[in-house]
């Protein structure tokens, strides 16, 4: 069982009612179980919504913590939903204990390694959104479309 952001796999749930569809990652996964999920949606945020970024330059850690917001370019605070997302993320992980977790990179609930900078100005910074941030800290290695395990694999590649 592997756990997948929903948007990688096709599925038309970004902030745009797009997907950011990964075609190699698809193919690499195609003979494997999948778990796919979008921790805003679960999380209560309608499709499409307004763009969120974590606030201050801060990270999902600090989100978790309570020392950051999550807010619509708007200024709509969507903190609780983003947490609520994450938690429903980590409890699908403790029940199937997946073999790994591939998440959308940028993004301020998926992203595993950057994360936008909370300015809505493109700029990415160092950090994990909310859902990749609670994942780690429960001892869960969280990966990206870029480096998951089989990218090499996947990709011809020799590492």
């Amino acid at each position: 069982m592997i756990i997948v952001s929903a948007c990688l796999l096709g599925q038309n749930c970004t902030y745009k009612g797009t997907s950011n569809k990964n075609d190699s990652l698809c193919q690499a996964l195609k003979d494997q179980e999948i778990l796919a999920v979008c921790p805003e949606v679960t999380g209560g945020l309608d499709i499409p919504r307004p763009p969120a970024e974590i606030m201050s330059g801060q990270s999902g850690q600090a989100v978790l913590a309570g020392s950051a917001r999550v807010c619509t370019c708007d200024g709509q605070d969507v903190t609780e939903q983003f947490i609520k997302g994450a938690q429903h993320t980590l409890a699908l992980a403790k029940k199937y204990r997946p073999s790994a977790i591939i998440l959308k990179e940028s993004s301020p609930s998926c992203g595993s390694c950057f994360i936008h900078s909370g300015n809505f100005d493109g700029e990415l910074i160092k950090g994990s959104g909310v859902t990749a941030a609670l994942l780690k800290a429960n001892g869960f290695k969280v990966f990206n479309e870029h480096n998951y395990p089989f990218a090499a694999k996947t990709r011809g590649e020799n590492r």
